[in-house]
């Protein structure tokens, strides 16, 4: 008897047991799960400040306006170009005529954090794009960048053509870019259903009660010989 005391100090939690568990639990694992969702939804809603993005695209090509044939090398040159590009519209140069003409209270730095500029699926597209939490400001700034950018390109590349494809937008149709509501009350109800989920399993690997009778028999190794039953007080005391 011993030994079987022993080993079932060490509790195992197979299938069965993990689904009985969770029945008992539904309720506390649901309400918490709930609970963890509409927090983040909440905070997520009200106390993170909206973030939104307006772009433009720029093309660029090694190549005067004029001429309509374009071979391989030349667009592979003009799609090396326009990763240097990219560099150079979030270079000191640009962003300060810009600070200057649209009279922003910043300096450069503060400016290029909310400023990326990429290349569009390895092309010679460029997209210029600012996140902040005023959608019109963002969206006059990439237009500042763009007039003061194309004519800088031409000036320290020559014999290339910059040509804006797309006009300074706001972008997801004005809407937030950030934060994702969906997204964070997803990850809320995740973090909520494993932390109770953890709490619920710790505890009861931690309870030493009997609380069935298979319980019992497994712990003590005896058959059972009877069992007694729950006797309401009010009932006992008429009886």
């Amino acid at each position: 008897m011993e030994e079987n005391i022993e080993k079932s100090s060490e509790k195992q939690i197979n299938l069965g047991a993990v689904l009985v568990i969770l029945k008992r639990n539904i309720m506390i694992i649901v309400l918490v799960t709930a609970l963890f969702a509409v927090g983040s939804y909440l905070f997520s809603k009200f106390f993170i400040q909206k973030q939104y993005s307006a772009s433009a695209v720029l093309i660029v090509n090694n190549i005067s306006n004029d001429k309509t044939a374009y071979s391989t090398t030349e667009i592979t040159a003009a799609q090396d170009l326009a990763e240097v590009y990219s560099i150079m519209i979030k270079s000191n140069r640009i962003l300060q005529e810009v600070i200057d003409n649209q009279h922003l209270n910043m300096t450069v730095p503060q400016l290029s954090k909310y400023i990326s500029v990429s290349t569009i699926n390895n092309t010679q597209a460029i997209r210029i794009r600012m996140t902040h939490s005023d959608a019109e400001f963002a969206k006059k700034v990439v237009a500042e960048i763009v007039v003061v950018a194309k004519p800088v390109m031409k000036e320290v590349f020559e014999a290339v053509s910059v040509n804006t494809l797309d006009d300074a937008i706001i972008d997801n149709n004005g809407n937030p870019v950030s934060p994702n509501l969906r997204k964070n009350t997803l990850i809320g109800a995740l973090v909520g259903l494993a932390l109770v989920l953890l709490f619920v399993f710790l505890k009861h690997l931690i309870n030493n009660k009997f609380m069935t009778e298979e319980d019992v028999v497994k712990t003590l190794g005896v058959p059972l010989i009877g069992i007694i039953p729950e006797v309401d007080g009010k009932e006992f005391r008429k009886s």
